[in-house]
């Protein structure tokens, strides 16, 4: 077994190219950059639009790589779910979209790998703690008001284990 080197970047799904960041990195490896570009876009495809991490492992003896995908940022996962471009540019004064608990369910799911939480109802309290700073509500409520509310309880049907 060679060498392995790895190139880690961040890519808008099912959007890479050889140009930079990917190009420059992979091109001195000597692999078949447009195959990993390929595999790149087929495993990000369902993050269109999103940026998502992406580590390419590559065994610089024998040309083998593999492909490692993250996943996107808990605001990227939001935005796409609330249907917004991106969070309020004040997220005090202005809320901009709307979240279901179903919705924050999801987003807590897809990110527990990366997460500290243990629970599904903290993974939760994580995801509405982004709305919060992002400016977007929860159940058509000020997200600040769910947090208090899942503390309390209310949301423990829908954040069952």
């Amino acid at each position: 077994m060679g060498e392995q080197k790895t190139v880690s970047a961040l890519v808008v799904g099912g959007e890479a190219t050889a140009g930079p960041p990917l190009g420059p990195a992979l091109g001195p490896l000597g692999v078949n950059v447009m195959m990993i570009i390929k595999e790149i876009n087929e495993k990000t495809k369902d993050y269109s639009g999103m940026r998502v991490p992406v580590k390419i492992n590559v065994d610089t003896s024998n040309k083998q790589f593999n492909v490692e995908v993250g996943i996107p940022t808990a605001a990227a996962l939001i935005a796409k779910e609330g249907g917004v471009p991106k969070g309020s540019g004040t997220p005090k004064a202005n809320l901009v979209g709307n979240l279901t608990m179903e919705q924050v369910v999801k987003i807590a799911k897809l990110k527990s790998d990366q997460s500290y939480a243990f629970t599904k109802k903290s993974g939760a309290k994580e995801v509405v703690g982004s709305c919060v700073s992002m400016g977007v509500k929860v159940e058509n409520q000020d997200p600040r008001e769910v947090l208090k509310q899942i503390d309390e309880g209310k949301w423990d049907k829908a954040l069952k284990e």
